[in-house]
């Protein structure tokens, strides 16, 4: 099962390569991860999609909360109240021909993605969504147009409601 893991660490030389090296000698797998400093320049947040079950996710929280760098630790999957979570996809197209534009046009509008860049033979799209929904915006481009290359930001979630990680 997939779980959403959020951490919040000092930010500071070589917290993010010991939370990663945490996971890699556990031998638990990061399917997605993203960092970056909170509105306090000193604490960063890291959002880890990895999974397990629910034995594996507590044993990995166990562990993030004995390394030092690390103040909170949550793992937003298990928020009884769920959580809002997001994903960039920017992904490159071929559109050398009028049909391969429209049909690009048209998939941006179904799915409400941002054409970014055009070139006389290439469009940039960019769309911001759940997971499970870029994977079908990406199998529905897939069988229409030619795909040249797709970069995604990995998860950034948050807890909904009056739940949330501070310090």
């Amino acid at each position: 099962m997939r779980h959403i893991v959020s951490i919040l660490l000092e930010n500071e030389t070589g917290a993010l390569s010991r939370v990663v090296g945490l996971f890699s000698q556990r031998g638990y797998n990061i399917e997605t991860i993203t960092a970056a400093p909170t509105e306090d320049n000193t604490i960063s947040r890291i959002t880890i999609s990895t999974n397990g079950d629910a034995l594996v996710i507590e044993r990995i929280i166990k562990q993030l909360n004995k390394l030092v760098n690390v103040i909170k630790v949550s793992c937003l999957s298990d928020d009884e109240n769920g959580a809002v979570q997001r994903e960039i996809l920017y992904v490159k197209l071929l559109a050398s021909t009028h049909d391969a534009r429209e049909e690009i046009k048209f998939l941006c509008d179904i799915f409400n993605a941002d054409i970014v860049d055009v070139t006389p033979e290439i469009f940039v799209v960019q769309f911001v969504e759940c997971t499970e929904e870029i994977d079908r915006f990406l199998k529905a481009l897939k069988e229409q147009v030619n795909i040249i290359e797709t970069v995604r930001s990995g998860v950034c979630a948050v807890a909904r409601g009056d739940h949330y990680l501070h310090s």
